[in-house]
């Protein structure tokens, strides 16, 4: 009555689906604002940061997710969603040409239903993984669903990217209207029939939306864990916005070559997924809360060596990026598996809740922790060197890292998964 590795497959194909949409507004619209357009940067960075404030809204969708007793609903819903928003905000790029104010209404508008459909399907599948997956398979339910969302953020990507040249705004609008609708088809031939299939089924309820977040909120373990998934997340994301400009400020990397160092550092996180799903789950190699410290601590030492490279002019960035990524996938696959174990504690019928406040947190972490790098590297350049000051910022980084190691070792368990019979009543 738990998920069978078919249906875990299945439900990576969500993921697939959700992280092919995405990519279109972090990247493909991204570059056309600002090249085509020749927009300010800071347009599609605040456009992005509206979408990852809107799921501020994730602990609500998990809430009616664990009410309504149907979450098959609410991930096809959401996609549906957050497709029209991608559309939208393609549609929007012509736009711009003759009217900004009218393409930035609609822009608006897009954005937040992006983050919208974002909150609903992503919290309401991740909510479905953590209560219908057997503990011993969580990591490489984890592994399966998230390198599936790489792969189809990479595969997007590149095909998007080969089918638009030459660039034309009815190319855009069709060729964003094909993923949209096969992301939402693909959804909804992976997703059907497979809640029935499972005891996770969630029950409807009475309570509203205050007193069940209310109800989480008391649960010491999901109070803590939440400040852990802040604290790390904004440590994973400080590096996003100034690695490659780092690259070349510092070491002189050329587009081409600080293109690569991201693909490096992706191929890290890749490895690193896999790893943790292999070791975890094939061979029972290590606590899941044991490869989060290790991917905390590698990814702070990765950070250290980041920092001292450019200080020393030690022409070891490349590798050093690297490692960073495979940490960084380390941390990623054990902290989403031990999401999923803890969101099964406490209360029962909340764990949609718990997964949107997770979810939440992550997405504030993402947005604060890329603007907070950024935002220090400036400050410091006007009184420091480039090394010096991106340095000072990897360094801090480093510690947050640190600091979510220790967290780790506090709030989660060390040799057992979490289950209702080591529920302790109202903690």
């Amino acid at each position: 009555m738990t998920l069978s590795w078919f249906s875990i497959v299945r439900l990576g194909f969500v993921q697939m689906a959700l992280g092919a949409i995405v990519v279109l507004t972090t990247s493909t619209l991204n570059r056309l604002m600002v090249v085509e357009l020749a927009l300010p940067a800071v347009l599609p960075g605040l456009l992005v940061a509206l979408h990852y404030g809107i799921q501020i809204t994730r602990p609500s969708w998990g809430f009616m997710s664990d009410k309504g007793g149907n979450r098959t609903s609410f991930i096809i819903g959401g996609m549906a969603v957050l497709g029209a928003g991608a559309w939208l905000a393609a549609a929007a790029i012509p736009i711009f040409e003759g009217n900004f104010a009218a393409g930035l209404t609609l822009s608006i508008f897009a954005y937040t239903l992006i983050g919208l459909g974002v909150g609903a399907s992503g919290t309401s599948l991740l909510a479905l993984l953590a209560t219908a997956t057997a503990p011993r398979r969580r990591a490489a339910a984890a592994t399966i669903t998230w390198l599936m969302m790489v792969f189809g953020i990479a595969v997007t990507a590149t095909v998007v990217g080969s089918f638009l040249d030459p660039y034309t705004p009815a190319l855009l609008l069709r060729i964003v209207g094909i993923v949209v609708l096969s992301a939402v088809a693909v959804t909804t031939l992976a997703i059907w029939r497979v809640e029935r299939g499972v005891k996770a089924r969630a029950e409807p309820e009475t309570a509203s939306f205050r007193e069940g977040f209310a109800q989480v909120w008391r649960e010491r373990r999901a109070r803590n864990f939440t400040i852990f998934v802040f604290v790390s997340m904004t440590a994973y994301f400080m590096q996003e916005l100034i690695l490659e400009p780092y690259s070349g400020l510092v070491f002189g990397f050329t587009p081409g070559q600080s293109t690569s160092l991201s693909g490096a550092q992706n191929g890290g996180v890749f490895l690193g997924m896999l790893t943790v799903g292999i070791a975890a789950t094939g061979f029972r190699f290590g606590s899941l809360r044991n490869w989060v410290i290790v991917g905390c601590l590698g990814s702070a030492a990765s950070l250290g060596v980041i920092a001292t490279a450019g200080a020393m002019q030690w022409n070891i960035l490349t590798p050093a990026v690297m490692a960073l990524g495979v940490f960084n996938g380390v941390f990623a696959v054990a902290a989403i598996g031990s999401m999923m174990a803890l969101a099964g504690e406490g209360r029962g019928r909340r764990e949609g809740t718990r997964m949107g406040l997770w979810g939440a947190a992550q997405a504030i972490a993402a947005g604060f922790g890329g603007l907070l790098g950024a935002a220090a590297v400036d400050a410091m350049r006007t009184v420091m060197t480039d090394s010096t000051a991106f340095g000072t910022v990897f360094i801090a980084e480093a510690a947050l890292f640190m600091v979510a190691a220790y967290m780790a070792v506090r709030i989660l368990d060390a040799g057992r998964t979490p289950t209702a019979a080591h529920m302790v009543p109202g903690e």
